[in-house]
């Protein structure tokens, strides 16, 4: 493998370390808030704004989930376990998740409103990188390799 190439694969797997992490943290954060204060919270709001905060409580869990599942992908290709390719396959990308609609989140709690925010900002900076990722790899393939160019590249993956 190449320095930059590998260079590369090192900025990405710390990216990615540290992005899984903030996401298994965020959501244990959502998993206590949820089993231990939520139930308080939704106590104080009339009959529409409850199920709006349980509307809101799936959209933070789905987030999280798409998110901590493209990650485990990435760390999987990272570590040779899938192939760069499947990066392009729709059923490795990030899921689509449902955004809160502007001025919800305050109507509940501070805790509510921290965790649909931190889980909003969490999937966009995931977004960002997959669209990132996704043009790095289309770059790539826009670049005419010579025969030559591509046995040195894959001679460089194999060993």
């Amino acid at each position: 493998m190449s320095d930059s190439t590998n260079l590369l694969n090192q900025f990405d797997r710390r990216l990615i370390d540290g992005l899984y992490v903030e996401a298994m943290v965020l959501a244990d954060e959502a998993r206590s808030f949820f089993d231990h204060r939520a139930e308080e919270h939704r106590a104080a709001l009339g009959q529409v704004e409850r199920v709006e905060f349980a509307c809101e409580s799936l959209k933070v869990t789905t987030r999280l989930m798409h998110v901590i599942a493209w990650l485990l992908t990435q760390r999987a290709i990272l570590n040779g376990e899938l192939p760069e390719t499947v990066r392009g396959e729709e059923r490795y990308r990030l899921g689509e998740a449902a955004v809160t609609k502007d001025g919800l989140a305050e109507r509940f709690g501070f805790d509510m409103m921290t965790l649909i925010v931190a889980s909003e900002d969490l999937y966009s900076r995931v977004a960002r990188l997959e669209r990132q990722l996704a043009g790095r790899i289309r770059e790539d393939a826009m670049v005419p390799l010579s025969p030559a160019r591509d046995l040195l590249i894959r001679l460089e993956r194999a060993f």
